[in-house]
């Protein structure tokens, strides 16, 4: 079993801290069906993969796979970037790679390329046909609406009343999804055909009540013939959140 990147360091009063979601991306990434499917898909005689993971919260996701890039890729000349709107989450983000690298370098093991993790909403900073891995855990919650994002980030001046206010939007939007779940899901997947290369291929975490089932046959239907699997589940029935990771690529 390969390390989980530790995120002792993130402050969860401002960040979404990992949990089933975030270890189900790390098992799918890390499990031989997917291994050999990103293997097949960028063999080390192709030009470097560049990796990006939308919304990287305490970075843990971003971490397991620069720091395990050979295991998954078999190959550690990945470039990996981050983007995330809130930005705590770039630091701690940068701050979770950083750690989990260096971790791999004492233990002699080769590790993937580390960029950056630049504040932004979702995909929008990124060069379009640039990406090649996407990974998105989004706010997949159904909530009546969506939360604002802060327009302030500077904490100085700020009251004990207003921080906490300025703290629980950040949270609420890494969560809250809107109607079924899938207002920001739903902005990101439009994205996806000009953000990814003719290579690219995008891995979105998904719950029962986003209607997953639906959204792949809607990926399905797009023009230029896309595919989309479900490649990973949470393997249990919790309540309404049962997980799954769905992969959606040109073939």
């Amino acid at each position: 079993m390969l390390p989980t990147p530790s995120t002792a360091h993130v402050d969860y009063d401002r960040i979404y801290e990992p949990a089933e979601d975030s270890y189900l991306l790390l098992d799918t990434l890390a499990s031989p069906p997917e291994k050999a499917f990103l293997q097949d898909r960028f063999p080390s005689t192709d030009p470097s993969p560049l990796v990006l993971e939308v919304g990287t919260g305490s970075g843990v996701v971003l971490a397991f796979a620069t720091a395990h890039a050979e295991h998954i890729f078999g190959r550690s000349d990945v470039a990996m970037i981050g983007t995330d709107v809130n930005p705590f989450a770039c630091v701690a983000t940068a701050e979770t790679v950083r750690a989990a690298v260096a971790d791999q370098r004492k233990a002699e093991k080769a590790a993937g390329r580390f960029c950056d993790c630049v504040q932004g909403d979702l995909s929008t900073t990124i060069k379009p046909g640039s990406v090649d891995v996407l990974i998105f855990n989004p706010p997949y919650v159904p909530t009546d609406v969506l939360p604002d994002t802060p327009s302030q980030t500077d904490v100085s001046g700020l009251s004990s009343s207003d921080l906490f206010e300025r703290d629980s939007q950040l949270l609420a939007l890494s969560y809250a999804g809107g109607v079924d779940g899938m207002e920001t899901s739903d902005r990101l997947l439009d994205q996806l055909p000009s953000v990814l290369s003719k290579r690219g291929v995008a891995y979105v975490l998904l719950c029962k009540q986003n209607r997953p089932n639906d959204v792949r046959d809607r990926v399905r239907s797009w023009p230029g013939g896309w595919s989309a699997e479900i490649v990973g589940t949470s393997g249990k029935q919790a309540g309404w959140e049962k997980l799954c990771i769905l992969r959606i690529w040109r073939p």
